[in-house]
């Protein structure tokens, strides 16, 4: 089992931390605090692939592995963990588009979102339907050549400030196999955007409710074939959890390394808080957590890569160890800083808050212990999960 990166990937890593140091540390700060999304340098990421990194290149995307977007959000991440999210979310919406539109909409779409000239929102979530996504209300109905579109959404990052909506709705009867898939203008007659709302992190994208009032779309924008869409939703899911579990390890990875360089600064009693046993341990743990989450996301990423049949599993486990241990890091550097952690002059505090909603988002970390569950439960369940 070799576990060392490729030059490729060295490479990757190199340049996504590059742009994560000059591009996004520098104004995460203000992203956050007026509430900014940053346009124009997420064309930048776009210019170096990172808007479409697992589109295929025949659209002009760049072609990579879950694993390579993986190491490339976990970098991006350290320098603004809320703007690496929208990335990721952007991505998974972007690869879906690629995938599953007709050639229609794949040649007017697909190369601008791989390229971060447009810009996409996935559209899944509504107010009474978050776990339970299966149970969403949003009707798309069939007149002539278009759908007319009818519900809500909520939750939706980046709505308001995107230029296409990937959009779950339902076509037929009740439960999962009613659902279908939309690629959705955003200017779209019908379509209207609700409040940004306030939030306590991920404050460089916005969250908004959607609202569809009668919003005819053509037919040839359906995603798939008609009743795929919760399928289209969960594949786009599986990656969507790799992704943002990356994001974790990243706001992780920059909170250690602040920790490890405060304690060799910070004197107290005399002497450096890195001499203190009690202090050397509690560093120790965060990155022990760090390193073995860091694997688990990586066998995720291989799952997926290699069409795994435990694939989804390995992603559920993944992002629910990924996710929690990301933020038990930050909330330890946190206490390791003292009152300087708490401050927002200091970015630990704005890493502990963006990494929190990781937990909640692409399926809370309780929907991915039912979905472990289900899988041990069943025949050589606990043999294939090794």
């Amino acid at each position: 089992m070799n576990f060392a990166l490729s030059d490729e990937q060295c490479a990757f890593i190199d340049v996504a931390g590059e742009f994560a140091r000059e591009q996004l540390a520098p104004n995460a700060a203000a992203w956050d605090e007026q509430k900014i999304f940053p346009v124009a340098t997420l064309r930048a990421a776009g210019e170096l692939g990172f808007c479409g990194m697992y589109c295929p290149a025949e659209v002009g995307g760049s072609g990579l592995t879950r694993m390579d977007a993986a190491l490339i959000l976990e970098e991006l991440a350290q320098g603004c963990t809320s703007t690496a999210a929208y990335l990721s979310i952007h991505n998974m919406a972007a690869w879906m588009v690629a995938t599953w539109a007709t050639e229609r909409v794949r040649r007017d779409w697909a190369g601008s979102l791989a390229a971060g000239t447009k810009l996409a929102s996935y559209c899944l979530t509504e107010a009474n339907a978050g776990s339970d996504a299966a149970s969403i209300a949003t009707t798309a109905r069939l007149d002539g050549d278009n759908y007319v579109l009818n519900g809500a959404k909520a939750f939706i990052s980046g709505a308001g400030d995107t230029d296409v909506l990937v959009v779950m709705a339902r076509t037929g009867e009740a439960g999962a196999g009613g659902i279908s898939a939309f690629a959705v203008p955003s200017d779209t007659v019908g379509v209207s955007f609700g409040k940004n709302e306030p939030k306590m992190g991920w404050n460089s994208q916005a969250t908004r409710t959607i609202s569809f009032e009668n919003a005819r779309v053509p037919a040839t924008h359906l995603l798939g074939a008609p009743g795929e869409g919760f399928a289209i939703a969960m594949r786009g899911l599986e990656g969507g959890r790799i992704n943002i579990a990356a994001c974790s390890l990243g706001a992780a990875q920059a909170t250690l390394d602040m920790t490890q360089r405060y304690l060799s600064e910070r004197k107290q009693f005399g002497q450096v808080l890195a001499d203190f046993q009690a202090l050397q341990f509690r560093l120790a743990d965060m990155a022990t957590e760090l390193v073995a989450a860091r694997q688990m996301v990586y066998k995720a990423a291989w799952a997926l890569d290699s069409d795994h049949p435990e694939k989804t599993a390995y992603c559920a486990m993944a992002k629910r160890f990924a996710t929690d241990a990301g933020f038990k890091v930050c909330n330890e550097a946190m206490q390791l800083h003292g009152g300087y952690g708490y401050l927002r002059d200091f970015p630990i505090e704005r890493f502990f808050r963006d990494a929190r909603v990781h937990q909640i988002l692409e399926g809370t970390n309780e929907v991915m212990r039912v979905i472990i569950a289900r899988r041990l439960l069943q025949p050589n369940g606990t043999e294939n999960l090794k």
